[in-house]
């Protein structure tokens, strides 16, 4: 059979992975395809042609994407330009070109997926998103084909690894955040601008996508609860550690009788879970199905080669699927599209969890019984407590607790009456708790 022709848009960091995978082990995707590859059109206004191995096999490179999308030789379109626009206009015209996409933009699908696969319904062709989630990790198939058999309970994962590298490097070696920061973004881990990494906005995009695929439900960005590392302290990294306990920035899907939990924010999980010693700039994925139990991917979650295997993974599947009945196909969501659920998103101050706090409390007799006093009265039950030595001349020493779960509203209100306390100084630091057991 004649090979199957594709466009390229974006010769950065992933589509010069894809470039290099594909024609690296073109005979290897050949044989699983059915069909060989070639990539006919490519458009980028920027790239380093000798840094790129196997560029020599693109037929035709310019700089107008567009061309490449109104191109008729072109039968599968792979965007990799990322953002929201130019690439929401550019996947949408394909689609109306009648080509297929496959994408690794987390941030067009998070956004903008629920238009986007229902324009590719209407015209018969599929879009594969495998890489926009944890890179080379293959969670969106594992959830869309692999667990089809489970009711998804939950799903936690690490999947930001700038921010998981700069907890590891707090925990490892006692190092403040804005240190590990500036490190982060000399060693290419974090933008100069890293707000989408350390604020948890670019884990949200990811959890909103494997939300909506676990429990069947459509994209909901602007619904998912988002908090970042920026505030976390080496010391609470230290307290945790000493309490058994490591900080992660997890992004947590759960359904429960209510509607369906969806946040991101620092997290404390027990050290003896794996997904709590997965370190550096690594990804994982835990997910609980009723009938399989607890599961978890693990891989790199970004870079060119991992993101590309994700990438060509989509190829093979279009490819492999260009002659079947469209009507016949994985649902983009993993749900049939007349099934999916308006189930609602909890706001976040329904969503019941156990809670780290530490609080800088005066040293004096009857100071902690308040506290824990304000607590009972809010039906908060402590787990544990400690309070830390003070610090010569200190007035005011560390008080860490752990607590029982509840609601977060109620610890709202805890906290709010704690920090009106005038024996409680500047702001009540807290951080949430999941045991993640399965």
């Amino acid at each position: 059979m004649e090979p199957v022709k594709i466009g390229l848009l974006g010769l950065g960091t992933v589509g010069s992975g894809t470039v290099i995978v594909l024609t690296r082990n073109a005979g290897e995707i050949a044989r699983r395809a059915g069909r060989g590859i070639e990539i006919a059109h490519a458009a980028a206004r920027e790239y380093k042609r000798d840094a790129i191995t196997g560029i020599e096999h693109i037929g035709r490179i310019g700089e107008d994407a567009f061309a490449v999308v109104d191109d008729p030789e072109v039968e599968i379109v792979v965007e990799l330009i990322g953002g929201y626009s130019p690439a929401k206009e550019l996947v949408l015209r394909a689609i109306a070109n009648g080509k297929h996409v496959v994408t690794a933009n987390k941030a067009l699908i998070a956004r903008h997926g629920n238009e986007i696969f229902a324009a590719a319904r209407a015209r018969g062709v599929m879009v594969g998103f495998e890489a926009a989630v944890a890179g080379g990790i293959p969670i969106i198939k594992a959830l869309r084909e692999g667990l089809a058999a489970n009711h998804i309970e939950w799903i936690a994962g690490i999947i930001n690894g700038t921010g998981n590298f700069i907890l590891t490097e707090m925990r490892d070696k006692g190092r403040d955040f804005a240190d590990v920061l500036k490190e982060a973004q000399a060693r290419g881990y974090a933008e100069a601008d890293p707000t989408f990494d350390v604020e948890g906005i670019d884990a949200a995009h990811k959890l909103t996508i494997l939300a909506s695929l676990a429990f069947g439900i459509p994209l909901q960005f602007e619904r998912c609860f988002t908090e970042g590392i920026s505030r976390i302290e080496a010391q609470d990294v230290a307290y945790a550690e000493q309490l058994g306990y490591r900080i992660k920035h997890l992004g947590i899907a759960r359904r429960c009788p209510e509607g369906i939990e969806l946040r991101v924010h620092p997290t404390l999980i027990p050290h003896r879970r794996l997904i709590a010693n997965v370190d550096g700039v690594m990804n994982a994925v835990l997910v609980k199905g009723d009938a399989v139990g607890p599961t978890l991917y693990y891989g790199a979650g970004a870079g060119s080669l991992p993101t590309a295997s994700s990438v060509v993974a989509d190829l093979v599947d279009v490819v492999r699927a260009l002659t079947t009945d469209p009507n016949n196909r994985v649902p983009h969501l993993a749900f049939q599209p007349d099934e999916l659920a308006d189930t609602p998103i909890l706001p976040m101050d329904q969503v019941e969890t156990a809670y780290y706090l530490r609080m800088m409390a005066r040293d004096e007799p009857g100071v902690m019984a308040r506290i824990a006093s304000i607590l009972g009265e809010q039906g908060i039950s402590i787990e544990a407590i400690q309070q830390k030595e003070p610090g010569e001349g200190d007035t005011h020493v560390p008080l860490v607790m752990l607590t029982h779960r509840v609601r977060e509203g109620q610890m709202n209100q805890a906290i709010a009456r704690i920090e009106a306390q005038g024996s409680v100084q500047g702001a009540v630091m807290r951080i949430r708790m999941e045991n993640l057991a399965g």
